[in-house]
């Protein structure tokens, strides 16, 4: 009898760890619903922001933690997050009302490698259904601090 509820036990912790084997897959592959067209390096995106003039830079949406925005983020970008709650993508849609359309828009979060991030991707989604053609989502590797900062692209601190 011992050896049966042992057996349900293994059969159970087993099927659970496919469970979660299987949505942490799921996670992995959602996040490559962000093609490669729409994503863009730490380097492009340095390059991109000296080499255009101001008027021509895509609208930069920093869609993670507060507290991250308020030690780093890039120059010039809006607080717009984070985007795994409701009200991070209420501030999103608020940053965004009114521009038009085909505005070139980056997202990014760097709280953590892209493909775990928890707020890209949904505020990725969120400025599409919103009806936003040119949505770029900067890959960060690693954090921003190793992939931005420490590279040595512009900073600034604060709100």
């Amino acid at each position: 009898m011992k050896s049966d509820v042992w057996k349900r036990k293994l059969g159970w912790g087993l099927a659970a760890l496919v469970v979660l084997a299987g949505l942490a897959a799921a996670r992995g592959r959602d996040k490559h619903a962000i093609g490669a067209a729409q994503r863009i390096t730490p380097q492009a995106l340095a390059s991109l922001l000296v080499a255009s003039p101001a008027t021509q830079r895509p609208l930069l949406l920093q869609v993670g933690f507060p507290m991250l925005y308020r030690q780093a983020h890039i120059p010039g970008s809006i607080y717009a997050g984070p985007g795994r709650s409701p009200e991070g993508l209420a501030l999103e849609a608020a940053a965004l009302k009114g521009l038009p359309k085909d505005r070139a828009i980056v997202l990014y979060c760097g709280c953590c490698p892209w493909s775990h991030c928890p707020n890209v991707l949904p505020a990725f989604k969120e400025a599409q259904s919103l009806g936003f053609k040119d949505v770029k989502v900067l890959v960060i590797q690693q954090d921003f601090g190793r992939d931005w900062a420490d590279r040595g692209y512009p900073v600034s601190s604060g709100d």
